[in-house]
């Protein structure tokens, strides 16, 4: 699934959340976004959720033509169609949750309004078990009940569990102990190169997003003032240097793996 934003505009009065011109994310690209608190991170993503009305430009949801030489689909715009909800899976944030029901009603529920049934729900939750680390099943608590860092897998797991073509999590990492992340990097890793699904995923944690996504997006008070090719953490240093105040805070015209045919994925090779 190919994402394209366009001209993409929004504020908060005077503040500046987002102010996009063009901005490509490939079928199959595996994206970090980072950035300072501030940056546009969320408000992109709640954009691209249609949780927020943009105030110009738009998103849209380009499939891949169905046999070669056939048309490509229509593109979806998430603000006038609802679509894209049957291909997509996000956890942005706690409010996701229906926190007064149990992890496994949860689960159920999101089967439901999905359509799947309650035995491949239970198939499907069961292949997270090395995340869910025996802690999220058969506990007898509520959502509201469980630690942080086990909201924050019931949110990611609830979010994968359409099989979605698109996947998008902000802050994956928050809460989680240093054994989860490693399992939820994994994890990631491990759906993109088995499904060529598009992931984008928020996070403060560099060193996770260099680790796993082969491209990274830096955001700067709504601009877009990078776009990096990362293959063997190739863009590390120039994030280093950036987040260490070496890099510009004017917004500059990014070279970017979005202007190219394909950008390089891991299948092929806020406000925060």
């Amino acid at each position: 699934m190919r994402i394209e934003a366009k001209n993409l505009r929004k504020a908060f009065g005077e503040k500046v959340a987002v102010d996009i011109d063009s901005y490509i994310i490939n079928h199959g690209d595996m994206i970090g976004l980072v950035g300072n608190n501030g940056a546009g991170k969320t408000t992109l993503f709640r954009l691209m959720l249609d949780l927020l009305k943009a105030d110009d430009g738009q998103v849209e949801y380009i499939g891949q033509a169905s046999a070669e030489g056939a048309a490509s689909p229509e593109p979806i715009n998430p603000a006038n169609s609802e679509d894209w909800k049957s291909f997509t899976g996000a956890y942005v944030d706690e409010g996701f949750l229906i926190d007064f029901l149990t992890p496994e009603e949860y689960f159920d529920f999101i089967g439901k309004v999905s359509g799947i049934d309650k035995s491949e729900v239970a198939n499907r939750v069961n292949t997270y078990e090395p995340l869910m680390a025996g802690e999220i099943l058969n506990q007898k608590k509520l959502i509201r009940d469980l630690s942080a860092g086990n909201k924050q897998k019931v949110g990611i797991i609830a979010a994968m569990l359409n099989q979605p073509e698109v996947l998008i999590l902000d802050e994956p990492f928050n809460f989680l102990d240093p054994s989860s992340q490693i399992v939820l990097k994994h994890t990631l890793t491990q759906y993109n190169q088995s499904t060529g699904a598009t992931i984008i995923i928020s996070s403060h944690n560099l060193a996770h997003t260099i680790d796993i996504c082969p491209r990274i997006t830096l955001l700067e008070h709504g601009h877009i003032v990078k776009d990096l090719t990362n293959i063997d953490h190739s863009a590390a240093a120039e994030l280093d240097a950036y987040f260490n105040g070496e890099g510009s805070a004017v917004p500059s015209e990014p070279t970017s793996p979005s202007a190219e045919s394909e950008a390089p994925t891991q299948a092929e090779g806020e406000e925060a």
